[in-house]
């Protein structure tokens, strides 16, 4: 998947050898840097060659109607796409006037260094220019994590062998309509066909200039949003360090800052450019105010100096790594790639502080910047039990967006919240409805987040204060949206179930369905936790049970009715398959040969019609196998090997969203070569481009995925109705797999070997679990040696879409496996004569390619 030639292995650092114009989008990408405020792509600081010049502000976006083919009422009205901001990366290298430009240049070595613990892109050049001279340029690049506002770059730039004229042109560019570093027509070419993974492109101007100016080497530019009417500045401040004499020159326009330094440049003598630089943003506060911030973020950072800096930085992340690494021994190549996956999760959520993680953090356009359910189940695992202060603040954001839920809840005819399936500002930005807005799931997702993250550390103060404000809101979404029936079935007694009915799960090949297991299990649980909630507010702080049920306007009685809603939840079942139906009538659809569907076809949802998918039995991700995890508990465990080999051979794996949680599972019920085999996937997705879209940015979800996919799937940690268990799963070529926990503010440091689990408890209260149904206490800076018999049972292979053969339905029909294709030419008649030949239709219940 990777070349190690040109990328070689190192455990804490992504090293490029050699440039390659060729995947540029890709590497820009890889050696992104953020803090989860600001974020910059790995474009090279010539300011050139870019697939996409990327300068990212969580939340800083346009707004712009959509405009549907079809309008209906309750569709989504207003879209949102964030900004390309203003960029800085730019410091252009001149010798000779001839500037380094890397389609043309000698280049006699290259290094580029994404470096995981010190949280700095470095670049070392060694360029042979035309007339003989040899330049070595060394480039660094920080986004700081301590100083939310704050990046650095830095460079140095030394004539080896000769005197010669060096100019540094320090650059900040308004890119928003595309133009390259003078203003022309993009490098790259127009993005061509239909993909919606894809940034939605603004056609008007976006920024509207307001303050810029320039003041000895600090530059500042300022905007205003055409329509969301937010506001912008970014300043630069420079310092030149160099026993060469030099001159400094200025240029400043609305959409361009320039500080060229000219040096007469002594062989041998080297010249450093360091340039720090600004970004504050606002809802709409006026630009000169956003200026004055700017300004003094850079005072104080001068101040402090640019080494410190660095410093803090590499102990910020010390820090980082000390509660969140996850150690794969004797294995290099995924212990890297486990730790920039980490890194993301880093770069992503550090500093969102309020704001959401976007789909793809900060590192890309796709997906426009939008928050969605990824972060409730991907992602907050992984902050909830190594960085709790940032799950709380993302679940903050959820609570903040509230009111927005509520209108979008009422326009559906629904009580309480629906919250947005993509958003930015809170409102629904999917046009799509039936893969968008039909996923009402997310209000469980949100809901289950915020239980996880408060049985992780027991913070009920944010529970009772506004996370019960979530619970409530979204419970009451299902109590309207479910409906009873009443049947008797084969039963002497009616009994009423509790059915939900027109929503779309996480499987988006299958859409407005009826009684979705994911859907309803997910709404069973964030039934049960509201009605849990509010008593417990009601037992333990009177005081804020009254002022919540003045706030929400609390009817005493509907704890119990969200009880007996959850306890009457059908959960669909197939005694003939023995297996849980993704939803009401799934089994009746045709089931889709995916083992013989040509590669050139994949992903599905760029080569089919939706109507096409919707009819077959085939999955885009994970749905009812995800269910077996969240809600393990709700199910025996050969339910979860029966689901999981029947789903299996459906699911396509064209989200990336899908492996990790077919990895856990698969680890669960006994597939442990194929456990480790997706986890490979999930862990490779980006670094190795599996899914050919990495140039949009990292499949955050999918990074966070491998932390849980680490920790619950091989380490088999669980923590089901608030209570920490182990079941673990090492794979048989790993010797050890470590990764530390912090429950209840007590960190737990978890060694597994093939024959033993070891715990380790830090400074804190006593933590209690239990390893395959043993109880165990561990006391603080107490080690507990736990012997393990097996790694639990072993399956070799994976299901495959053989089993469905001589399977019968309830109905007694044959399960039959097909492809939506056509195999005999057949003649195109129109009013004009025979056009062409078109593939005539296989037979009915022939399996097309087996």
């Amino acid at each position: 998947m990777i070349d190690r030639d040109r990328f070689p292995v190192d455990p804490w650092k992504l090293v490029e050898r050699s440039f390659n114009a060729g995947d540029t989008g890709v590497t820009e990408t890889l050696f992104a840097v953020g803090n989860g405020y600001l974020g910059f792509r790995g474009n090279i600081p010539e300011g050139r060659h870019a697939h996409e010049h990327g300068t990212f502000i969580n939340g800083f976006h346009e707004t712009f109607p959509i405009r549907h083919a079809e309008q209906a009422y309750g569709f989504a009205e207003v879209g949102q796409a964030i900004i390309n901001a203003p960029d800085s990366k730019v410091m252009r290298v001149y010798v000779d006037d001839e500037p380094l430009s890397f389609d043309i240049a000698d280049v006699r070595e290259y290094e580029r260094v994404l470096d995981m613990r010190d949280g700095v892109v470095r670049r070392h050049v060694v360029w042979s220019t035309p007339s003989g001279k040899e330049v070595r340029i060394d480039f660094e690049r920080m986004v700081s994590f301590e100083e939310k506002h704050l990046a650095i770059m830095r460079v140095d730039v030394t004539v080896l062998n000769a005197d010669a004229p060096v100019t540094i042109s320090s650059q900040i560019i308004n890119r928003q309509d595309g133009e390259d570093v003078y203003g022309g027509a993009p490098a790259h070419p127009a993005r061509a066909g239909f993909d919606p993974r894809k940034t939605e492109r603004l056609q008007e101007r976006v920024l509207q200039p307001q303050e810029y100016w320039q003041d000895e080497l600090r530059s500042a530019l300022s905007y205003r949003v055409t329509n969301s009417g937010m506001t912008i500045a970014v300043l630069a401040d420079h310092l030149v360090e160099t026993e060469n004499e030099y001159s400094a020159r200025r240029l400043v326009e609305p959409d361009i800052a320039k500080n060229v330094f000219r040096v007469h440049a002594k062989a041998g003598v080297p010249i450093r450019v360091t340039k720090l630089v600004s970004y504050h943003t606002s809802r709409g506060v006026p630009a000169r105010e956003i200026v004055d911030r700017c300004r003094r973020t850079l005072d104080r950072a001068l101040e402090v100096g640019v080494d410190e800096h660095f410093r803090q930085q590499r102990a910020w992340l010390d820090a980082f790594w000390e509660r969140s690494d996850v150690r794969i021994a004797g294995h290099d190549s995924l212990q890297q790639a486990t730790r920039w996956c980490l890194f993301q999760l880093a770069q992503a959520a550090a500093r969102a502080d309020g704001q959401g993680i976007p789909a793809k953090g900060l590192t890309g356009s796709g997906y426009s910047g939008h928050y969605f359910w990824d972060t409730e189940i991907y992602v907050l695992p992984f902050l909830a039990y190594t960085t709790p202060q940032w799950a709380r603040n993302a679940l903050r954001m959820r609570y903040l967006m509230l009111p927005a839920g509520r209108r979008r809840a009422f326009q559906l005819n629904e009580a309480g919240a629906l919250f947005p399936w993509r958003t930015i500002n809170g409102e629904e930005a999917s046009a799509y409805y039936a893969a968008g807005t039909a996923q009402y799931h997310i209000n469980a997702d949100v809901s289950f987040a915020l239980a996880k993250y408060v049985r992780a550390t027991g913070d009920n103060e944010f529970l009772f204060r506004e996370g019960v404000d979530i619970a409530v809101e979204t419970a009451r979404l299902w109590t309207t949206l479910g409906f009873w029936r009443t049947t008797n079935g084969d039963l002497p007694v009616e009994v009423e179930t509790f059915h939900i009915h027109g929503v779309t799960g996480p499987d988006e090949y299958t859409t407005v369905v009826n009684d979705n297991l994911f859907t309803n299990v997910m709404a069973r649980f964030n039934l049960r936790f509201a009605a849990r909630t509010v008593r417990l507010m009601a037992d333990t702080d009177p005081e804020a049970y009254r002022v919540m049920v003045e706030r929400l306007a609390l009817d005493p009685e509907e704890p119990d009715a969200w009880d007996r809603a959850a306890e009457a939840m059908h959960i669909p079942y197939s005694a003939a398959l023995g297996i849980h139906p993704q939803d009401a009538v799934f089994l009746e659809r045709e089931i889709w040969d995916l083992e013989h569907t040509p590669p050139d076809k994949r992903p599905l949802l760029l080569h089919f019609h939706p109507l096409v998918i919707y009819r077959y039995q085939v999955l885009k991700q994970a749905d009812v196998v995800l269910a077996l995890f969240l809600q393990g508990n709700h199910f025996t465990d050969e339910e979860k090997l029966a689901d999981f080999e029947y789903y299996d051979p459906l699911t396509t794996g064209d989200s990336t969203l899908s492996a990790v949680v077919q990895s856990i599972l698969a680890a669960e019920v006994g597939y442990q070569d194929l456990a480790l085999e997706y986890f490979q996937q999930s862990a490779f997705v980006d670094l190795g481009d599996l899914h050919h879209n990495a140039s949009d940015g990292v499949h955050v979800a999918s990074a966070g995925g491998v932390w849980t996919a680490l920790v619950s799937g091989f380490g088999g940690m669980r923590d089901h109705f608030g209570e920490l268990t182990f079941d673990p799963r090492l794979p048989a070529s790993w010797d050890e797999l470590a990764y530390s926990l912090e429950w209840h503010g007590t960190r737990l440091h978890i060694a597994l070997t093939r024959s033993e689990l070891r715990v380790t408890a830090g400074e804190g209260d006593p933590v209690s679990f239990s390893v395959r149904g043993t109880a165990f206490t561990a006391m603080p800076g107490e080690e507990l040696v736990i012997p393990l018999a097996d790694q639990g049972p072993v399956i070799p292979g994976r299901p495959t879409i053989r089993q469905f053969e001589d399977v019968r339905r309830e109905d007694g029909t044959l399960l039959v496996a097909s492809i939506p294709t056509v195999t005999s030419a057949i003649p195109i008649i129109t009013d004009t004569g025979v056009l062409g030949t078109l593939e005539a239709p296989a037979e009915p219940g022939e399996t097309v390619g087996a």
